[in-house]
């Protein structure tokens, strides 16, 4: 997993040959990661190597190598405030990885964990100081990175919508080129290591449409209906009614172009509509919510599980497919701040308990939960692994620094998953109402 794509073919930073001090560097990033607890490889704008870190001889040497294609990159490491300056400076093509991507990944809590003393603090500093005046006016990053900059406060209908916008809009084909042929984007479910991205994404549909128990005739909400793979599947396997809303008006567009090509116009629509303005009481037999609840914020969890309720029938059964947290809350991190910044800029996570009793209190029954995070490791894996194939065929229709966010990111989030930092569960539940839930009594159901 190499960046094999040169990054001053795509214009993103001066050539090399006008960068100077790769001894100052060379020095600075010794004293950076003396106490790392590896041999790590660096490679400088000019072709000079080193090794930097522990040097016993029982060290594991790292399985990648850290390319700094500008000074400013080592720079930013001891002068930069922003704790992600250094995602940033592999963004806009000023550090490549080589070898490796995922083991590169896990550096992140090797370089959280080490400290300066304020001597050395000072030392680096002044080294950085002097790096940086040698090369002023000597070329910085030519790509703008896409960020998102104005921060989600209230989620509002209007900031949601322009965060929606920022995160799904970014083109229908982009997505196309790893995700499986349904353009299924959440977490698929496999029935081991070896099965295949699409027969995953096909039974993780299958799976949802079982635990709804949907019967021919019911009528079907899918909040937040993505391309329309859950919709388009619960009509045509199921023999459901079907309605999916969406805040990507990209999105929009395939969903109803795939329903017409089914053949199902005449039974599912899907729509450009916010949760919050869904009319009527008791209108659906059934709702599933796949990987849109992170969106809601947690200020407004109370309001999205109320709605639910109100528009099920009583006795209607709501399936809710989301992430966690292993903590309460949404606290701000390097790693919140990223994906708020790059990648999800409404998103907001809470621990699985806390998503539970805000179901519990808007008067749903918790029916039955199951944790899949195993399952999304493996499918950020496949994510990954497929975008990195189409590395040449991204670039029509992304930048260059767009692609490396996309891969760190899910990247990155296949480590927090493996990890167990970050879960993901189905939760069903039904509305409250005398009488049972229409549900059989053991889960054999679901595996005839």
């Amino acid at each position: 997993m190499q960046d094999h794509l040169s990054t001053e073919a795509h214009g993103l930073i001066a050539a090399p040959r006008t960068f100077r001090g790769s001894e100052l560097a060379a020095d600075l990033l010794t004293r950076l990661f003396r106490r790392l607890p590896m041999k790590l490889s660096v490679r400088l704008w000019d072709d000079a190597t080193l090794r930097v870190g522990c040097m016993d001889a029982a060290a594991p040497d790292s399985r990648f190598a850290l390319v700094f294609r500008n000074p400013e990159a080592v720079c930013a490491t001891v002068l930069g405030r922003d704790p992600l300056r250094f995602a940033e400076a592999y963004f806009c093509g000023e550090l490549d990885i080589d070898g490796d991507f995922f083991a590169a990944l896990e550096l992140k809590k090797y370089l959280q964990a080490m400290q300066l003393t304020v001597a050395e603090q000072i030392a680096a500093a002044a080294i950085a100081l002097r790096l940086r005046a040698l090369n002023s006016g000597r070329g910085a990053a030519a790509q703008q990175i896409r960020a998102y900059g104005t921060g989600v406060k209230a989620h509002s209908r209007k900031e949601n919508r322009e965060a929606i916008h920022f995160h799904y809009d970014v083109s229908n084909e982009f997505y196309a080129l790893w995700l499986d042929r349904a353009m299924v984007y959440s977490c698929a479910y496999f029935e081991n290591a070896a099965t295949d991205l699409d027969s995953a994404q096909e039974a993780k549909l299958e799976h949802i449409c079982r635990k709804l128990s949907l019967q021919p005739g019911d009528n079907f909400l899918d909040i937040g209906c993505g391309w329309g793979a859950l919709v388009i599947h619960a009509a045509r396997h199921h023999g459901v009614r079907a309605h999916g809303i969406t805040l990507s008006s990209q999105q929009l567009q395939v969903a109803r172009k795939r329903i017409a090509q089914a053949g199902l116009a005449d039974r599912v629509r899907v729509e450009l509509l916010d949760y919050r303005d869904l009319t009527g009481e008791s209108i659906y037999d059934k709702v599933a919510s796949v990987g849109m609840f992170e969106h809601v914020g947690l200020r407004n969890l109370a309001v999205y599980f109320s709605t639910v309720n109100r528009v099920l029938r009583p006795h209607g059964l709501f399936l809710n497919h989301g992430i966690t947290h292993d903590s309460e809350g949404w606290q701000k991190s390097m790693a919140t701040e990223f994906i708020n910044r790059y990648v999800f800029p409404d998103g907001q996570l809470d621990n699985i308990s806390n998503i539970q009793h805000g179901m519990e209190r808007a008067r749903f029954e918790i029916v039955d939960v199951e944790a899949l995070r195993p399952h999304y490791a493996l499918t950020l894996r496949h994510w990954v692994a497929a975008l990195e194939r189409n590395h040449a065929r991204a670039l029509q229709f992304v930048n260059e620094a767009t692609y490396r966010v996309w891969r760190l990111y899910m990247a990155a989030c296949a480590l927090e998953f493996e990890s167990g930092r970050v879960g993901i569960y189905q939760v069903l539940a039904g509305k409250r109402a005398d009488g049972g839930l229409p549900l059989p009594l053991t889960r054999r159901y679901l595996y005839r």
